[in-house]
């Protein structure tokens, strides 16, 4: 599974990924994490705000950091 945290390093950037990793090591996943952090790059994906988080390329939310019990739902949904 990839995992990727779009945002240009604030700290709600840094606290979604420390939650979605949080949430990799609570269900098991075997996940690889990227940041992504120049605009070009985040502009490619359709949102309108950061922190994002991508997961398998299925954007799953963007402009605010979502609870971990989301992030750990999202993650079981696409592991099957």
């Amino acid at each position: 599974m990839q995992v990727k945290i779009l945002g240009i390093g604030c700290p709600k950037c840094k606290r979604l990924e420390e939650l979605a990793r949080e949430a990799a090591r609570e269900t098991g996943v075997e996940a690889t994490f990227v940041k992504v952090t120049d605009v070009p790059s985040i502009m490619a994906y359709p949102i309108l705000g950061t922190p994002a988080l991508v997961i398998n390329e299925q954007v799953k939310s963007a402009g605010r950091i979502p609870q971990k019990a989301e992030i750990v739902a999202w993650m079981k949904e696409l592991e099957g």
